[in-house]
């Protein structure tokens, strides 16, 4: 069983959920937004009462190295509601940009908000991606389809979680979840989490994946 996962928009937690995930050997891609980084880490906005804040751009690297970069758009617009001229600019921008901060190639994109079309995944295909993720789950995501419209298996906080884990174990297939960092907001979701990685390194046959192998 292979198993991968991503975390989208570049939050200051970040920083320890990469800690964390190099502590047990996991692959991880994060999407990120280019354009949203300053030389500083900045408050974004607040969820719920927990301040989110930006990682800045000067620290990314170091950051998530050893980890996959995937693009999340320049600034993280609703892409249908863009022209055109905006769409594209934003997700060529946006690979652009990550791919000289980072010295690497970009393989992969992340819907923000969740919101494509037809024209969106045109977009993202024209701009070299070889995969985009949805929002929406899939019980197979390696069966044959347009890889701009790539589900995950499911959400990191679905409680249908190992429900899905030991379904795609069974089938020996591959399972995908993803997340934002800023939904562990007590030292109780880290221990959580921490404990679900140490769940699924205790699984016989386990192997951990990175996407671009997957999908590029």
């Amino acid at each position: 069983m292979r198993i991968c996962q991503c975390w989208d928009d570049g939050n200051l937690d970040d920083v320890r959920l990469c800690e964390l995930l190099r502590t047990h050997g996991a692959t991880a891609s994060f999407n990120l937004n280019s354009g949203l980084m300053r030389r500083e880490r900045y408050h974004a906005w607040t969820n719920g009462t927990k301040d989110v804040w930006r990682l800045s751009a000067i620290e990314a690297p170091s950051v998530y190295a050893g980890f996959d970069i995937a693009n999340h758009t320049a600034t993280h617009p609703h892409p249908t509601k863009l022209s055109d001229a905006d769409l594209k600019r934003e997700i060529n921008d946006g690979r652009d940009q990550l791919e000289q901060l980072f010295g690497k190639s970009v393989h992969g994109f992340a819907y923000p908000f969740g919101d494509y079309d037809a024209r969106v995944m045109d977009a993202v295909r024209a701009a070299g991606h070889t995969y985009a993720r949805t929002c929406g789950n899939a019980a197979d995501i390696m069966a044959p389809r347009d890889r701009m419209d790539q589900p995950t298996s499911c959400f990191h906080l679905a409680e249908n979680f190992w429900a899905e884990f030991e379904r795609v174990k069974s089938a020996n297939g591959v399972f995908w979840f993803w997340g934002h960092s800023y939904e562990f907001v007590t030292e109780a979701d880290w221990v959580a989490f921490d404990a679900k990685l140490t769940r699924i390194n205790a699984t016989a046959g386990v192997e951990w994946v990175r996407l671009p192998a997957l999908f590029g």
